[in-house]
């Protein structure tokens, strides 16, 4: 019996903060919105690109030697029911981890991995709950690793800390998990993943997530940095992946930037239309791993003929126009 079919199924609750979005092709001002739950959200197609790269740069870096740590910069509270009144009101899981569930057969490694990972979550074949960056995490990393969870929403970290704060090495702090690289870098070894995700429910969230990214690298410029954004069509949210390449250019080992889109825009210009990952000093495996997945995923998740999806990775600030699209 596997390590993952060995676990005992996760019981979670879903409060975490996302923001719908704006697109149309002519960006318009950011607009506050109203704070969502992520349970509304849970499994759908952002998180399932999200949690793909997670999973891959994880089992890189476990793979190696010495202990490492994982920092979760807006963790939640771990996981999400499917079941519960929340997903099913917008059903996106529908579109996403059900729809892969439910597609023939595939030989894709990643895909594979990440599906064991959710049923051994689930305990089973049935999918009934969605594990969140923590509770992938904690699937992966071996017991010398080390967690650190930040989570500013009282609800959601009471829940996270039940769920994870027993753990050896973990830690689960109630607190801005924007200030995270000042508490958390440089990790002992000097080895370690960090998972930048907040909601971007705030026009701030972009510039904050810009600015953490900044400090983490100042402080830990060898760290694996996981950003993750929405796809919408604010003035902040289009301009904030060019601003992460450009911060992320001095990197040792540059960076991986991949985009899935699935759909485009209503005519009010509001919905999710994709998303996507910024990794800073990403596994050399990466970029062949998502240019073989992401396809699928279109095929899968997209809306044709509106979806498709990109890899685009740079060395020492020259980046490498290898894209992959459907």
């Amino acid at each position: 019996m596997s390590a993952l079919s060995a676990m005992h199924p996760a019981v979670v609750v879903f409060l975490h903060f996302f923001i719908p979005s704006l697109e149309r092709p002519k960006l318009i001002p950011f607009k506050p919105m109203l704070a969502y739950r992520h349970a509304f959200h849970a499994g759908n197609h952002a998180d399932v690109l999200k949690h793909i790269v997670l999973i891959s740069v994880l089992r890189y870096m476990t793979a190696k030697e010495g202990a490492l740590t994982y920092v979760d910069t807006h963790a939640g509270a771990g996981g999400y029911a499917l079941d519960g009144a929340y997903a099913r009101k917008k059903a996106e899981h529908v579109r996403g981890i059900d729809a892969l569930m439910a597609a023939p057969p595939t030989d894709d490694p990643l895909l594979l991995n990440y599906m064991e990972i959710v049923k051994a979550f689930n305990g089973g074949d049935t999918v009934r709950q969605y594990p969140g960056s923590p509770g992938i995490a904690s699937m992966l990393l071996r017991p010398d690793d080390s967690m650190r969870l930040h989570e500013m929403h009282p609800t959601d970290e009471r829940i996270l800390r039940s769920y994870l704060g027993s753990r050896v090495n973990a830690k689960v702090t109630l607190d801005d998990g924007f200030a995270a690289p000042t508490h958390d870098l440089p990790p002992t070894p000097r080895r370690g993943v960090v998972l930048i995700d907040p909601s971007y429910e705030l026009k701030s969230d972009y510039t904050k997530t810009l600015g953490t990214l900044r400090e983490g690298l100042a402080r830990f410029a060898s760290g694996t940095f996981i950003v993750w954004y929405p796809q919408i069509q604010t003035v902040e949210a289009t301009q904030l992946p060019k601003r992460l390449m450009a911060t992320a250019d001095a990197a040792p080992k540059g960076w991986l930037h991949a985009t899935l889109t699935v759909t485009r825009a209503g005519t009010d210009g509001w919905g999710l239309a994709g998303s996507g990952v910024l990794v800073v000093n990403p596994p050399y495996t990466l970029a062949d791993e998502l240019r073989q997945t992401l396809p699928t995923l279109v095929s899968l998740l997209g809306q044709a003929p509106h979806a498709k999806s990109a890899v685009r990775v740079s060395e020492g600030g020259a980046a490498k126009p290898a894209a992959s699209r459907r």
